[in-house]
């Protein structure tokens, strides 16, 4: 049953008026006030790559591109389009002017014209997808540039000799996307959805770009703080070497340079820094980084980027039992689950303020933590993490469901025996997106724990796959399987328990591992005017209105709070906000709303951090 909330329990978030963009917004559900001010031309024109960022020389192609759905055998680029698509919202969102569906046996096809400029043709010209979902070819000026399989990862095509003379060129793009009918790595997408299976999301739904290069330039950095030894292991692989560069690294905390050093390309270099401060989510400080790419002392390139001096670890405590150590102290980790849903864009938030709102509500309510669940933000995301102070659970995203059982529960490990036959097509698209989503993912500071699987959703070879995670990152800890079965692998014990507080036994458990709760909660509350739909929303447990919920939460969370010194370490509640039929956020689906007053949040949380 819904009821209208009154002021006295619960926060409105202001509203923004709308912008008159009529026409380009479709559907009936609910909308952001984001969504309702969106301008169709000039959606996400912010820089989208925080950590290697080259300003000036680039050109965001969002905005209105013609589109078509076509047979999928069709191989031949379109010669008619069906109208005008936003780019970058998935074609089945209401923002993308478009909202309709894809089919299996269908593909969907995008073109524009676009001009290219002189001064972006200096050197090579890069054309970057931030992600498309989930296998696209591209051609510019009739000619393929290649293709690209993964729904979750960056990507990019050097352009240049297909370029025309002149500024008017022409880019399509083919995108065929088999959603919950194929194996490969896909999240909530369901084509039927219901229950926690939402809407698909079919084609381009992140930031595309063109960027002006050198002839050489510097492709890619990997920083890697170490706490214990005060430095900074930094290399940059430069894209068509000659072999005669240098690389300058120039560390700087504010305006001033606090270290720089000379290396070459791929190799990695110790950058100390003694008496560097430590980052964490009540003090996270960032330093910057300028890098040269220097050939007979002229500067070829130059890129901005920045670091931060974090450690995450295990240590057992006085008791014997393992805790999570952040800069070597034992920190709880307490944030919510968080989909990175939104009613009007899907996978996409309608801007790049709604894309930082909901870091810093979930900052503001107290929270220390997100447990990013099985999904892959854009780059900028990552960034307001970074800066805002906030830790992150990076899970990845599941795909290839069913097959397995699911043998999870209080003081029950499973030894492997329930994993997953998946097919060599499958797990070679796991791997491969797994590994690019690791890559694209590195510099971000606040990505502290690594999670392969979800729930036994497609788990399949799980010490393998643990085994693999931990070798590539070994700066960061790893959750092999959220809730799933557990084959004693990994650094962390993750419990999924609804809707009350539990933990595994610590007995059984904490000297090998971690303990986690890694989903718990779920309390539901819909509120009139602000759910996907009319009728059949739920929760785990659902309210009738906001006092009640807020009680049933505040219990909540003094039970969790009981079992911290018994050795618990973190904690994940669902989750951040509605997403389409559940009805178990803090926040509405339309943010339009928060359902508990964000300074009582604050409020209660504090005392999970004073163990």
């Amino acid at each position: 049953m819904k009821m209208k909330m009154t002021a006295f329990c619960l926060m409105m978030v202001s509203f923004f008026s709308t912008s008159g963009q009529e026409g380009n917004v479709v559907g009936h559900k609910i909308k952001t006030r984001w969504g309702e001010t969106l301008d169709p031309l000039r959606p996400h024109q912010e820089y989208p790559r925080p950590q290697l960022e080259r300003k000036g020389n680039w050109k965001n192609l969002n905005g209105k591109w013609r589109y078509t759905v076509v047979d999928q055998d069709q191989k031949e680029i379109p010669t008619h389009w069906d109208g005008d698509i936003v780019v970058p919202f998935a074609i089945e969102s209401a923002l993308s002017g478009v909202g309709k569906t894809v089919a299996t046996n269908q593909s969907l096809w995008y073109q524009r014209e676009i001009s290219v400029d002189n001064s972006l043709r200096k050197g090579k010209v890069l054309l970057h997808f931030g992600a498309v979902d989930w296998s696209c070819d591209v051609y510019v000026n009739k000619q393929h540039i290649g293709q690209h399989e993964g729904g979750f990862d960056p990507f990019s095509f050097d352009i240049t000799d297909v370029l025309k003379k002149g500024e008017r060129q022409e880019i399509v793009v083919r995108v065929w996307d088999p959603t919950d009918d194929g194996p490969q790595p896909r999240g909530k997408q369901i084509r039927n959805p219901h229950g926690i299976w939402y809407t698909p999301v079919t084609g381009i739904w992140q930031t595309v770009w063109l960027e002006g290069v050198p002839t050489s330039y510097i492709a890619k950095t990997k920083q890697t703080p170490n706490v214990d030894e005060s430095a900074l292991f930094f290399s940059a692989d430069i894209a068509s070497a000659r072999g005669d560069e240098e690389v300058v690294v120039e560390a700087y905390d504010g305006a001033t340079k606090i270290g720089d050093w000379k290396t070459k390309h791929g190799v990695e270099t110790k950058l100390s820094l003694p008496g560097i401060s430590l980052w964490s989510p009540d003090h996270p400080k960032l330093y910057d980084l300028r890098v040269k790419l220097m050939r007979s002392g002229k500067v070829v390139d130059e890129v901005k980027s920045y670091f931060a001096m974090r450690k995450i670890s295990m240590q057992k405590d006085d008791k014997g039992i393992q805790r999570m150590l952040l800069n070597n102290k034992f920190v709880f980790h307490y944030g919510p689950l968080d989909q990175g849903w939104w009613p009007d864009g899907l996978h996409t938030a309608p801007s790049d303020e709604a894309l930082k709102f909901d870091i810093e509500k979930t900052k503001e309510m107290g929270f220390n933590m997100i447990r990013k669940h099985i999904k892959v933000e854009p780059a900028r995301w990552y960034r307001y993490c970074d800066s805002i102070g906030i830790l992150v659970w990076q899970d990845m995203p599941s795909g290839d469901l069913g097959g397995n059982a699911w043998d999870m529960h209080p003081g029950k490990i499973s030894s492997g025996q329930h994993d997953k036959d998946r097919s060599a097509d499958s797990e070679k698209m796991y791997r491969k997106e797994w590994r690019s989503i690791m890559d694209a993912l590195h510099n971000f500071p606040s990505i502290v724990i690594w999670v392969p699987f979800n729930e036994a959703w497609g788990q399949f070879k799980t010490k393998e796959i643990t085994d693999w995670t931990m070798k590539y990152d070994p700066s960061r800890l790893v959750n092999s399987a959220s809730g799933g079965n557990f084959a004693y692998v990994g650094h962390i014990l993750d419990l999924h328990n609804y809707p009350d507080a539990a933990m595994p036994d610590p007995g059984l458990f904490g000297k090998d591992f971690v303990l986690a709760l890694g989903e718990f909660g779920g309390l539901g509350l819909p509120v009139e005017g602000h759910t996907w739909q009319q009728k059949d929303n739920w929760g785990y447990q659902s309210f009738k209105n906001g006092e009640e919920l807020k009680k049933r939460y505040a219990g909540l969370v003094k039970d969790l709070h009981k079992l911290i010194p018994r050795g618990l370490s973190a904690a994940v509640y669902t989750q951040t906000t509605d997403v389409e039929i559940e009805t178990n956020g803090l926040m509405t689906y339309d943010r339009k709303i928060i359902k508990i007053p964000v300074d009582e949040l604050h409020e209660m949380h504090q005392v999970l951090y004073t163990y």
